[in-house]
């Protein structure tokens, strides 16, 4: 343990210095309060002793700009030693940030128990800072699951309301277009049966990894809207923009060549997609009609025969 003593009288300096090194502590000795400051940037010690009456700058001084050299989180107990006894000058060396007030001269026991006193309150903030920090990463860390679907790893259902509906809100307040597809593995049910429930999972972790491989922009988001099905939201996309990620996307999940013997059309693994796009207007409840469109346009595409994509109209007015 390190202790920086801000002293300008050299007996005194002599003595503190003495008692600290027989309880163990290593002093840092600093003549004036300019110096003390500058030790305590370099040294950052575990405990700052520290006299009032110092030419130049006062210790009341030194206290302040200790305390606002310190960043959030850091503490640094600060102890006065003065021969100044008046109730007044032990309220201002709280006020300016010192955490105890010791008259002088002070005997070895007193300043051991003190010291150590306010080591242990230092240790005990420290613990605490700790575990508050382990808890704010334990909580994040759960706000992340809770937006993740379990088996794809993807957004899920909730992550996906979310974003749909503060991405209406800015596309409403922008006058900015907003894009949503629906996408359905087709014949999955088949797939599951013929297959098995593990390879049937494996194929929709297939399927979210290729779908967002297609997105380039951190803005757009996948996420599992319920089974074999998935959505995607792109701000800033007017339909034909959608239709191009849509294709693409359509095309990604064929090539991936995952067997079907269920399909008969292509033998693999394929998808249908719908999309829908507008200009938001004002009111959250109506990015439901962009949800409706969506879908609509999903069912023409598995209507149509699968494997394909197919646009909407979506019935809401900017």
């Amino acid at each position: 343990m390190r202790a920086l003593l801000i002293e300008d009288t050299l007996t005194s300096a002599t003595l503190v210095s003495h008692q600290l090194r027989k309880i163990g502590i290593d002093p840092i000795v600093a003549r004036d309060g300019e110096k003390g400051i500058e030790l305590f940037k370099q040294e950052h010690p575990d405990v700052v002793l520290l006299d009032i009456i110092m030419p130049g700058m006062d210790g009341f001084e030194v206290a302040r700009r200790i305390r606002q050299l310190e960043t959030a989180g850091e503490w640094t107990p600060i102890i006065f030693l003065t021969a100044r006894t008046s109730d007044a000058d032990l309220e201002k060396g709280i006020a300016v940030g010192g955490d105890d007030y010791l008259i002088k001269p002070v005997s070895e026991t007193v300043l051991a128990a003190k010291v150590r006193a306010m080591q242990r309150i230092a240790q005990m903030r420290y613990s605490l800072l700790v575990l508050t920090r382990k808890l704010d990463e334990a909580n994040q860390e759960l706000t992340r699951l809770s937006s993740l679907d379990g088996l794809t790893a993807i957004a899920n259902r909730r992550q996906f309301d979310e974003t749909l509906l503060r991405e209406w809100r800015r596309g409403s307040r922008q006058g900015r277009p907003l894009a949503l597809l629906l996408a359905d593995v087709d014949l999955f049910k088949q797939f599951n049966d013929g297959y098995g429930h593990q390879v049937g999972d494996e194929c929709l972790k297939a399927v979210a990894r290729t779908l967002t491989s297609v997105l380039r922009r951190p803005a757009d988001l996948v996420a599992r809207y319920g089974g074999e099905e998935f959505a995607v939201v792109l701000p800033d996309t007017d339909i034909t923009g959608a239709l191009l990620v849509a294709e693409g996307m359509r095309s990604a999940v064929e090539n991936l060549g995952i067997t079907h013997r269920f399909a008969s059309s292509t033998g693999y693994v394929t998808i249908s997609i719908g999309a829908a796009a507008v200009i938001p207007g004002r009111g959250d409840s109506k990015s439901a009609d962009l949800l409706k469109a969506a879908d609509d346009a999903l069912y023409q595409a598995k209507q149509g025969g699968r494997n394909r994509i197919a646009a909407s109209a979506v019935g809401v007015s900017p």
